[in-house]
């Protein structure tokens, strides 16, 4: 018969061999787990994250590192031999160029979690050009009055008086006349910003046009035209009905008028941007100053041209159609102006 394999054969009677193997099973011991896996393998379906955990530490025991001593061979480019493995200098290049580079790259990609906070709110004593423009008004202002002192206190003076065309009218000289038209440059600009805060109270804060400072720009150019359009229309019906030179002394009373008004606004402005005046004041204020400006205005047209005609009635219209019905002309296009550049949602 054919001779037995070497590998296969055990050495043991057949007759005993199911005995052995049985023998053998039962002092078979499994071998100790080598990972983790396999200790949780060996573990119950059911046991808790706490009951793995304690298992995985009574089979593993962290052991003490130690790191060899001999120079190390495998060294990064750039640095000298023998430096040891807990001494890790980067060079300087290495920082500037790749790892600076990956970490910005990683923060690019990185996306934000968390819920966004609430934007903080516009205020004017927050805007760094507002400011800028109110320090410039103000140390302008300074500037001039310093330099019309002498005018304004003439015009004051004789303010109340009746005129003499004749004797009391004082030329103003070029210096001053260009002092109170960059005054009455001052007053739109003044006169611009309360007209912004005022569309941002009652019309909106959101506007079609790319900054909100070319909103107040197009007050600006409005109320520069307003009041060259008046003049105008003072000059042409004057030039109508009364002599040449009750109009010029009328036009530069005019423009003393206005210029002054600028300043009368400023403390208003100042208020209403640093120290949060209520919205109520800011109109009472306004009201009030504008109201003054007006009684001032109509008593010196009724001095210069009127003073000498019995009927009332005449200054009454001539006030209305060359004063008020411009004024609320000039409000109804600011107002149809902000609600045309606001964003409608």
């Amino acid at each position: 018969m054919f001779p037995q394999d070497s590998i296969t054969h055990t050495g043991v009677p057949t007759g005993v061999v199911g005995s052995n193997r049985a023998t053998d099973s039962t002092q078979v011991r499994p071998a100790k787990p080598r990972t983790p896996y396999q200790v949780l393998r060996s573990l119950p379906r059911d046991a808790t994250p706490a009951q793995q955990d304690s298992a995985i530490q009574a089979t593993f025991q962290p052991a003490k590192i130690h790191y060899s001593n001999q120079p190390d061979t495998l060294h990064l480019p750039g640095l000298d031999k023998g430096v040891k493995l807990t001494e890790v200098n980067i060079p300087i290049y290495y920082e500037k160029t790749f790892f600076e580079k990956s970490i910005k790259e990683a923060a690019k990609t990185t996306t934000m979690y968390g819920v966004p906070g609430d934007p903080v709110p516009y205020t004017l004593h927050s805007d760094n050009i507002i400011t800028s423009v109110l320090l410039g008004s103000l140390i302008l202002s300074l500037v001039l009055i310093a330099n019309l002192r002498t005018f304004a206190l003439h015009q004051l003076k004789t303010f109340f008086y009746v005129p003499r065309i004749d004797n009391t009218f004082m030329p103003e000289t070029s210096s001053e006349l260009r002092c109170q038209v960059v005054l009455l440059l001052q007053t739109c600009l003044l006169f611009s910003i309360l007209l912004f805060f005022f569309t941002r109270q009652f019309i909106g804060e959101t506007f079609v046009l790319q900054s909100d400072y070319m909103l107040a720009g197009i007050y600006f150019a409005m109320l520069v035209g307003y009041f060259l359009l008046r003049a105008l229309l003072y000059t042409f019906v004057n030039l109508i009905f009364f002599d040449y030179r009750r109009n010029t002394y009328w036009l530069k009373t005019l423009l003393f008028i206005s210029s002054i008004e600028g300043l009368v606004i400023f403390p208003l402005i100042m208020l209403m941007v640093y120290f949060d005046l209520s919205t109520q004041s800011v109109i009472l204020y306004f009201a009030i100053s504008l109201i003054l400006v007006k009684f001032l205005t109509i008593y010196k047209c009724f001095v210069i041209f009127f003073r000498r005609m019995s009927g009332f009635l005449q200054i009454i219209l001539y006030f209305c159609a060359l004063e008020i019905v411009p004024l609320a002309a000039f409000m109804s296009a600011v107002v149809l102006t902000g609600y045309y550049l606001k964003i409608s949602y």
